[in-house]
């Protein structure tokens, strides 16, 4: 179902949403512009009018899927009923919307499709850069038209990105005190689009996720694990889109790093 065909018509989407809807309010936003979601996370306009974009070129490009948006469910949360027995686009309008409403990269556009929760297709597309990576099951990843296999940064301790955002603080503490000695841990780009690639492209190892909404994460673990790398929840099951409301996941550019951090986590209880 993911035929080259299909990429190229959602690349085009996501280029024409990125460069009416995104680029032109980069730097420019007024506060106005900007609306609180919740704490310490926002809305703007260059969100909302990408969703709108996106959710009407997809919608006609496949019109038995439906879409299930970020903005949209912030709105009505049972638009994620959809995913459980749907064919659905999953769209991120703008991934990276915090680094975006302060002015700084990265941030970007990610879509993919799943099928009653398996995702089938997952496209990446930077929006400063341009760079767009894809993925289809079962076809491999690929990253401006080359096909690519994960790699590791090959430093010794392995390079770690964990995101603390949304742990409670008695796990926090676990993390830096049973975890981060084993790594050399870095920051988290507070963007997807920018995680699941570095993860490839052999700037981080591991990346560890509390929250794992299909919007983030749907393209990208399945770019992950096509590129030849492991995503997966801690206890080795596959990561699904219908199960939205599961926390933690794992994503690492070899198995056998994956193994490893996962079994120092089961060992925190």
């Amino acid at each position: 179902m993911i035929t080259p065909a299909l990429t190229k018509a959602v690349e085009a989407i996501m280029r024409e949403a990125s460069e009416r809807a995104i680029l032109p309010r980069y730097q420019s936003l007024s506060s106005a512009e900007i609306d609180a979601k919740a704490p310490d996370d926002v809305v703007t306009i260059g969100d909302k009018e990408s969703e709108a974009l996106l959710t009407a070129r997809l919608s006609a490009l496949l019109p038995e899927a439906a879409v299930v948006g970020e903005e949209a469910t912030f709105a009505d949360a049972s638009v994620m009923d959809r995913l459980k027995d749907r064919l659905c686009w999953i769209v991120d309008p703008l991934d990276g919307t915090n680094n975006f409403a302060a002015g700084n990269p990265p941030f970007g556009v990610l879509v993919a499709l799943a099928d009653k929760g398996d995702t089938l297709g997952g496209w990446i597309l930077d929006c400063l850069t341009g760079r767009f990576c894809h993925a289809g099951k079962g076809t491999g990843a690929w990253i401006d038209g080359e096909r690519v296999s994960a790699t590791t940064s090959g430093e010794t301790p392995p390079v770690a990105a964990i995101s603390m955002v949304f742990l409670e603080q008695a796990r926090r503490e676990q993390i830096r005190e049973h975890i981060a000695p084993h790594y050399r841990l870095v920051d988290i780009p507070r963007c997807a689009a920018e995680q699941y690639p570095r993860l490839v492209l052999g700037t981080n190892d591991l990346s560890v996720f509390e929250r794992t909404l299909p919007w983030d994460h749907a393209a990208g673990a399945l770019f992950l694990n096509e590129a030849g790398g492991f995503c997966a929840r801690p206890d080795g099951s596959p990561y699904r889109v219908d199960e939205f409301e599961r926390r933690g996941m794992i994503g690492a550019s070899s198995k056998a790093l994956f193994d490893d951090l996962a079994e120092r986590l089961a060992a925190l209880g």
